[in-house]
């Protein structure tokens, strides 16, 4: 990354950087800064370390000698180490004890770059070094770039207050420094170059090559850079290593044997062979992961072998996660099924065991598959995850099979499980009464032991109190659930729960709360360190259902988009919604064409994964309903809504699907708007009213303001100005105290000009009064600046990435016109945007 070249004003050579060079200051400037006499830079190659040393180098003060010695990883004996030091720095060398005594009297100000410190373990040549550095002048500064860490007295240096020390983590770019680099780069985008190189300086440069063979080109230089330079044992250990998603000393024992498994791991680490800490953990290593993911995908013959060793050895720890994940890398299908005994319904929600299910159904059947009433209950669940209803009343109908049980009480808990699955079955259906004598029979028959079911059971009937407005109901069912979640300990199943409550504190007029409620969910998740993507995804999508509910359209876009992936990855059904909310935030922008994508794409995707049409058909004619009424074709949404509303009137009327609780009567509303707009309507005032003495019967306050702008909006269009203008105020100040401005957007949308023709649109502040410049999400953050936490904190409990919170950050001081954190809370504070 660096070459040399003379440099007139310093003796010897000095580095010359790269045209490709990129200067980091948020690296150089603490290293130049620091006070101390030894300076150690220790990470694998291609970390980068030759390159800031030079930027360092080129910037020593003026007076300051400044000395490069590039040793090229060689491990020179004591003797000749000595010899070249001498003669880097112009000294008569006789003897080591004549150069110890030359670096003890050394006078002048200098700074001496060791690059590339001997790579192999070398105990002389470290015990030199140690010697070199303890006796060694305060005048002369030592910079060192190693691979490894040579063993020298690192702890006396540190109490001494003269050791500064970066490792491999600090000198990956970051995103800001990838985005600099791309500047010059064209066609690339950052998280595609951040998820190929996690900011490792050699894999980013890798691929801003534009080769179009990154990965052929990184084994290249892995072969190169560390595997020519390990002997075979040690280069076989590091790629069956690779292979796992992590290990340590134990698991290195059982799969290299008793003495060795330990030392290949710590010449391994030693010798800077790319491994580090797995997640924060101090008892959990891994290889550096873009390393691992891109041998992984490499045929090797030996695989299934070492992942049947690392199964075993799971198995004996009892992990039953690791034990199944590596069970099937192993393609030992028939252990992977049996470790399932050890798994329950919360599991669904780990990593991508729904997604792993789903798949061994497939390609396995029901025989291998279905053996026992509880894999039964396994099997089903991920089915009803993914929407594939009618494998999941196949796979339900399995559990006649282990009837009758030896005993009364065990038959009535088969009969109490099948009851719970088939109520989840008939209500993700729609078909609501029977869903709830299936619910309300298996409570009755299900044992405490059973306790899972039970709280999927409180589940559904939550969801169905919820959508027949009965919010108390819905309140003390979900309560009754929580404590039970809680009582076991069970944070998983407890976050699964609070998407229940957050749709109760929606429909109460609370989105904000509802939106903290899941923020507070995520970081839990977060800290606790549960892989529980499938979840994750769930709450990404409410949140961005909440953030554009309330007009927070930056906050939604990104909620919806993250929640959108990982519903992807994980099958899960609810990736419906992921769509439509982007197709909305598309139509607030009024790109209709993006938003009918997006629609289009729901649609394919349901269609592809054979998801019945229950499930979304309402849904994607409500949004096309809307956008058609904006775009002012109220003739297409009369005939979509009319065909729609047939499957939810009448004796056999279905229940709207879980996520959609308002979708009834949204359907009700947009028909009479279609109706009103070409001039068909029958009665529309009365049958709006209707529907807003329901709404407000039910406490449904969200619904409420919608159904008030609506019949504000209907009246001006009758001619009655006088009610539309006091329908129309009374629904704005609602809109305001429940923070529903999406409702208010949309009403723009279909009727530009309306709240201006009855001056009902916000007036400029008066003067001398201050307007909040900052978002929702910009005020969360500061308020958390305000409290202390560092950008890395804030990311955590917001669940947003690093590079999002400096965002937030940089248009917060750009919005209150200052230039650092202390001044944004001061200002803040003086303008009343936060508490004091």
């Amino acid at each position: 990354m660096t070459a040399m070249t003379r440099c007139l004003d310093r003796p010897g050579f000095m580095p010359r950087l790269s045209a490709h060079h990129l200067l980091r200051p948020r690296l150089a400037a603490p290293l130049l800064a620091a006070q101390v006499r030894v300076k150690l830079l220790c990470a694998p190659g291609g970390s980068g370390k030759s390159a800031l040393l030079a930027e360092c180098a080129l910037q020593a003060p003026a007076g300051c000698l400044v000395y490069w010695l590039p040793l090229n990883g060689v491990a020179l004996s004591p003797l000749d180490f000595c010899q070249r030091l001498a003669q880097n720095l112009g000294l008569p060398f006789t003897d080591e004890a004549a150069l110890l005594q030359d670096l003890s009297r050394w006078q002048v100000s200098a700074w001496l770059f060791l690059d590339d410190f001997c790579r192999f373990p070398a105990p002389q040549l470290d015990a030199l070094l140690d010697r070199l550095l303890t006796a060694s002048s305060p005048a002369l500064i030592w910079w060192l770039g190693a691979r490894r860490r040579p063993a020298c007295n690192w702890p006396r240096l540190l109490l001494d207050d003269e050791l500064l020390e970066c490792s491999g983590a600090e000198l990956a770019f970051n995103v800001d420094e990838v985005q600099a680099l791309l500047s010059h780069a064209s066609g690339h985008s950052v998280e595609r170059v951040m998820q190929f190189s996690a900011g490792w300086c050699a894999g980013v440069r890798i691929y801003l090559l534009g080769d179009g063979h990154p990965d052929k080109t990184l084994l290249d230089y892995l072969q190169h850079e560390l595997f020519s330079t390990l002997p075979a044992e040690l280069a076989e250990a590091w790629l069956v290593l690779a292979h796992l998603p992590r290990f340590n000393p134990s698991l290195c024992e059982h799969l290299f044997g008793f003495g060795d498994g330990d030392q290949y791991l710590r010449d391994l680490q030693v010798l800077g062979a790319f491994i580090q800490p797995w997640e924060d953990a101090t008892d959990w290593l891994q290889v550096f992961p873009p390393l691992a993911h891109l041998l992984r995908d490499e045929p090797w013959p030996a695989k299934r072998s070492w992942h049947r060793r690392a199964c075993q050895w799971f198995t004996t720890e009892q992990d039953w996660q690791a034990a199944f994940e590596q069970a099937l890398l192993a393609e030992e299908y028939e252990v992977a099924v049996s470790l399932l005994q050890h798994f329950s319904f919360e599991d669904l929600f780990r990593q991508q065991n729904a997604v792993l299910l789903l798949r061994l159904h497939e390609q396995h059947g029901d025989e291998l598959m279905l053996g026992s009433a509880q894999l039964v209950g396994l099997v089903t669940a991920a089915l009803l995850f993914a929407g594939r209803f009618d494998q999941a009343a196949l796979c339900i109908d399995q559990l006649a099979r282990f009837a009758p049980q030896p005993t009364a009480a065990a038959q009535r808990y088969l009969l109490a499980r099948w009851q719970a699955q088939w109520g989840w079955l008939l209500h993700l259906g729609g078909e609501a009464e029977r869903s709830r004598e299936h619910f309300l029979e298996a409570l009755q028959a299900l044992p405490d032991s059973a306790w899972t079911s039970r709280l999927m059971c409180l589940s559904g009937l939550t969801q169905q109190a919820l959508l027949r407005g009965e919010l108390d109901v819905a309140q003390a069912l979900n309560r009754d659930a929580l404590c039970l979640a809680r009582a076991h300990g069970s944070l998983l199943l407890e976050a699964l729960l609070e998407l229940d409550h957050a749709q109760l504190l929606e429909q109460r007029g609370a989105p904000y709360r509802a939106q903290s409620l899941l923020e507070n969910v995520q970081a839990m998740l977060l800290q606790q360190r549960l892989k529980a993507g499938p979840l994750v995804g769930r709450i990404a999508l409410r949140r961005g259902h909440l953030a554009l509910r309330q007009g927070h359209d930056a906050l939604a876009a990104e909620c919806f988009e993250a929640g959108l992936t990982m519903c992807l990855h994980s099958q899960d059904k609810r990736v419906l919604y992921g769509y439509l909310g982007l197709a909305l935030l598309a139509a607030n922008r009024g790109d209709y064409a993006e938003a009918f994508i997006q629609l289009r794409d729901a649609e394919r995707l349901m269609q592809q994964r054979q998801v019945p049409e229950t499930v979304y058909r309402a849904v994607l004619l409500l949004v096309s309903g809307h956008f058609w009424l904006q775009q002012g074709r109220a003739d297409l949404t009369a005939q979509a809504v009319r065909r729609v509303l047939r499957h939810f009137r009448g004796p056999g009327a279905k229940q709207a699907p879980p996520a959609t609780l308002e979708l009834i009567p949204r359907l009700e509303y947009l028909l009479v708007l279609a109706e009103v707009k070409l001039g068909c309507a029958d009665q529309p005032l009365a049958r709006l009213n209707a529907l807003l003495e329901t709404t407000r019967q039910r406490g449904m306050l969200c619904l409420e303001t919608e159904l008030l702008l609506v019949l504000g909006e209907v009246a001006w269009q009758l001619g009655d100005q006088a009610l539309a203008r006091r329908t129309l105020q009374t629904g704005l100040e609602l809109a305001g105290r429940c923070q529903v401005q999406q409702a208010i957007r949309e009403l723009r949308l279909r009727s530009p000009g309306l709240l201006s023709a009855l001056g009902l649109e916000p007036q400029a502040s008066p003067t001398g009064a201050v307007e909040n410049p900052l978002s929702q999400r910009e005020l969360e953050v500061l308020q958390l600046i305000a409290l202390g936490n560092s950008n890395l904190e804030i990311a955590d409990r917001l669940f947003i990435s690093l590079h999002t919170v400096k965002t937030h950050a940089r248009r917060i001081h750009s919005k209150l016109g200052v230039e650092r954190r202390t001044q944004a809370v001061a200002k803040a504070k003086t303008l009343g945007l936060m508490g004091c």
